[in-house]
């Protein structure tokens, strides 16, 4: 059976030490802390992982370390973050054999493949996948846009669960579920700012960026949307919504792990060619962090 749960699922970052080595009790604690809030899922090795920047063997590792400490209470959903085909599938068949619950397949990047390649693309690896996979919709860090049409024939397949669709266009997102409605297929989002307008019309949920400085409060948006008390989840949707956008200051992850970082949570630097977030936006983050009392001054 195809479906994934509803919810919110945390992009997790990769935290580095000061050398920018892999910071792998500072993942444990992460993780520790995304469980213990509730989160239904955790998604590492995407943008917001930085998983371009990681070695094969660091990437096993974040996963291999997750599974552990989620020990089965939040749903482990790695990304593959591969352009080519064989690479993922290779990626994919690894992720099957460390007992991941879902993948989340980004969808070719740098190439510019046409329609049919992505279908072909994404039609092996569900085949071959022993697990459920996720389509990963990300234009702005593909160059392509996997269009509501596309997305719904994939939805047929048996073994794609439903899609993390990072398109700002509500009407894109509006399409992708009235066309998916009757396949068993879960559409999130890949932005906080989007979350509850696509909850409120159908989506599943949202895949969260924000979910890593506040799980607590994207768990409890996103479970009183899906309870249909879209009055008390408007209310967290607005009081957050200057935050969900601070968050995406620059290039993600640079204020995810800023914000991390002033919480005294592991967080670490970033691996070149990233930086760290610029100061003018690091004390607009912070601001922001202190009116939410996530931080004191």
């Amino acid at each position: 059976m195809k479906t994934i749960p509803k919810g919110a699922y945390t992009l997790l970052i990769t935290p580095f030490r000061e050398d920018l080595s892999l910071d792998e009790n500072g993942l444990r604690l992460l993780v520790q802390k995304q469980v213990e809030a509730g989160i239904t899922g955790i998604a590492p090795l995407g943008v917001t992982g930085e998983n371009t920047l990681l070695t094969d063997a660091e990437v096993n590792k974040v996963v291999k370390i997750i599974i552990e400490e989620a020990a089965g209470k939040s749903l482990v959903v790695p990304d593959t973050c591969e352009s080519g085909l064989a690479r993922a599938i290779e990626r994919v068949k690894i992720f099957n054999d460390l007992g991941v619950n879902y993948i989340s397949v980004f969808s070719p990047f740098f190439v510019l493949p046409k329609t049919e390649g992505v279908i072909d693309f994404y039609t092996k690896i569900a085949d071959i996948s022993k697990v459920p996979i996720l389509l990963h919709n990300a234009e702005e860090r593909t160059g392509i846009n996997i269009a509501p049409e596309t997305t719904a024939e994939l939805a047929k397949h048996p073994n794609i669960a439903g899609i993390k669709d990072g398109n700002k266009k509500l009407d894109h997102l509006a399409k992708v579920v009235y066309l998916t409605r009757n396949d068993n297929f879960a559409v999130f989002t890949g932005k906080d700012t989007t979350a509850f307008p696509l909850l409120c019309f159908g989506g599943a949920g949202t895949f969260t960026v924000a979910g890593n400085v506040i799980p607590q409060i994207m768990k409890r948006m996103t479970e009183l949307a899906l309870a249909g008390d879209l009055a008390k989840a408007s209310e967290i949707h607005y009081d957050y919504y200057e935050l969900f956008e601070a968050l995406r200051f620059e290039t993600n992850p640079m204020a995810a792990k800023m914000a991390l970082n002033l919480m005294k949570l592991p967080g670490g630097g970033l691996r070149p060619p990233l930086t760290l977030l610029s100061k003018s936006k690091t004390e607009v983050l912070k601001k922001l962090m202190i009116e939410k009392g996530l931080i004191s001054e």
